[in-house]
């Protein structure tokens, strides 16, 4: 590249440097021009990181950039339901296939906008699930991105590590809900991307307490949040505590989660706007 400043630190670009300083990093193909990727990781199935990250792109779309989700959740695809997609992903060619956009304009791609029935089981093996999302960047055109969301799946297993490893993460939003079960399994994501060098922007506790539609008064339906704990033995910040609201599991399940307008996001779509 003609502007390379030889330092693949401040560069997100895959040259044939950066291929040689990480030779696990998938290329990206010509149709695609993403400038930064953000994981969404939990470590703790069940704590809302598919809303979160649905809600996070919603959010920096309304910022007035272009946003894509990567599902990498291949065996528990929600993305494209949350957004109300029921059209296929169709092909480009023979060796790539098109994003399904949202109403509002993020590009999405995922297992079940693949697969015949939403609800067939997926039961392939950690290479394969790990080979598909690999194919998901690469195979994928989705054209100029700002900012793409990688929604990672529970655990630090192979699909987790295969993004790391291939996929150029710029930074990774951990989410996490009160229950001390949930923030000691979540830190071993943390220590995960801390083990591979890639830096955490920040926390969001979901499920943090119920509202009284009544008297206004926050209830702790988990208990006791210990977020703000985690957060200073891994010196990293919360960016947001999401209330539990019937309105946001709703309009999920309707595919209307882009009508949710909070600003619990709005300091964490700020941090990442700074990359």
């Amino acid at each position: 590249m003609s502007d390379c400043n030889n330092n693949c630190e401040s560069c997100k670009a895959n040259c044939a440097s950066r291929e040689k300083e990480n030779p696990f990093l998938a290329p990206m193909n010509e149709k695609s021009n993403i400038k930064h990727v953000i994981g969404v990781v939990s470590g703790k199935g069940g704590v809302g990181k598919s809303m979160v990250t649905s809600l996070l792109a919603s959010a920096i779309r309304e910022s007035g950039k272009s946003v894509a989700i990567l599902d990498a959740d291949i065996t528990g695809p929600s993305i494209p339901k949350a957004f109300g997609l029921t059209k296929k992903a169709d092909a480009l060619d023979e060796n790539m296939i098109l994003p399904v956009e949202s109403k509002d304009g993020i590009k999405i791609m995922s297992l079940n906008l693949i697969n015949a029935d939403d609800t067939d089981p997926v039961i392939w093996r950690g290479p394969i699930l790990a080979s598909v999302v690999k194919q998901f960047w690469s195979e994928v055109a989705w054209g100029d991105v700002d900012y793409m969301l990688v929604d990672m799946p529970p655990g630090t297993g192979d699909v987790p590590l295969t993004v790391f490893q291939s996929l150029p993460i710029e930074g990774i939003v951990v989410v996490t809900s009160p229950q001390k079960l949930v923030g000691m399994i979540v830190e071993k994501a943390v220590k995960m991307a801390n083990m591979m060098n890639v830096p955490i922007l920040g926390l969001v506790e979901n499920f943090s307490y119920l509202e009284c539609p009544d008297c206004g008064k926050k209830i702790n339906v988990f208990g006791e949040s210990t977020v703000e704990d985690l957060a200073k033995e891994n010196d990293i910040s919360v960016f947001a505590k999401i209330p539990i609201d019937p309105k946001v599991a709703d309009s999920a399940d309707s595919g209307k989660i882009a009508d949710i307008k909070g600003d619990w996001l709005k300091e964490i779509v700020e941090k990442i706007s700074e990359i």
